[in-house]
């Protein structure tokens, strides 16, 4: 089995994510949830792969996502609210099913909060 060499270099997480973007693809009828987390925030987008285009974008220092959480929240009820919130968007503009991309990152803690959020919203995945 040939070795790839630049696989080496990436980290653990982008290796991931090149695995997991080589899988996922979002279009017009079904966009792509993108997921990134730093160690403070957290941040999604709606994406649409055909196009290259972002449909929708939200993040936990938005004032909705504040409140919707409450004052000073821990990251993780940040995570569920700002899945919430993108799924309201995305109902708005007419999008019931989408892909979830984790970005590399384990499907736990936030990333996991993200999605269980979205799908209490009413997003399909």
């Amino acid at each position: 089995m040939a070795r790839v060499k630049w696989r080496k270099k990436l980290s653990p997480r982008k290796r991931r994510h090149v695995r997991v973007r080589a899988k996922v693809s979002g279009t017009m009828a079904r966009p792509r949830l993108n997921v990134f987390r730093s160690s403070a925030h957290i941040y999604c987008q709606v994406i649409d792969d055909v196009r290259g285009h972002t449909l929708l974008a939200a993040c936990d220092l938005e004032d909705e996502v504040k409140e919707r959480a409450g004052d000073g929240a821990a990251k993780l009820a940040r995570a569920k609210a700002l899945g919430l919130v993108i799924a309201e968007r995305a109902k708005a503009a007419g999008y019931d099913t989408i892909v979830f991309d984790r970005g590399g990152f384990l499907y736990h803690g936030r990333i996991k909060a993200v999605a269980d959020g979205a799908r209490e919203g009413g997003l399909i995945f």
